[in-house]
């Protein structure tokens, strides 16, 4: 299933005053099948030990296969919402911007998954890997 293509301005206009927002996570990528987005390691988005928060990683990955499930949607019809995430924290970042692909896995009438790898983006190590199931509802 293609997503729909919205000029990334328009996407991340929706962050304002959200969580998204409070984190620094911003779309910068839209595909046919998938979605990038970056988020600061920051105080923001630090434990208390200086590593990227698992938290952190866990919004982010909800944030990317919402933000993907609303591309496909008709939201005057229908919205996306997470019914089950899980992530696997592989390695820690402490500094720098993460970049997270979230590929479409399966598209269904009522259920949307989405498999989502999170990368330090200036040495390309692999820090989560994550998936969301979303729930489409109706809201007609």
């Amino acid at each position: 299933m293609m997503l729909k293509n919205v000029a990334l301005e328009e996407v991340n206009a929706l962050n304002r005053g959200t969580m998204m927002e409070v984190l620094g996570i911003e779309c910068i990528e839209i595909g046919e099948d998938f979605v990038k987005s970056r988020m600061p390691v920051t105080a923001a988005t630090k434990q208390p030990m200086g590593l990227l928060h698992g938290g952190a990683s866990a919004a982010m990955i909800e944030s990317i296969g919402s933000m993907g499930s609303a591309l496909i949607l008709d939201l005057s019809q229908e919205a996306p919402v997470g019914l089950e995430i899980n992530a696997n924290h592989i390695s820690s970042a402490t500094d720098g911007h993460v970049v997270a692909t979230g590929k479409i896995v399966h598209a269904g009438r009522r259920t949307h998954l989405w498999q989502v790898d999170i990368h330090h983006e200036e040495t390309g190590k692999l820090i989560c890997t994550g998936r969301l199931t979303i729930m489409v509802v109706s809201i007609a």
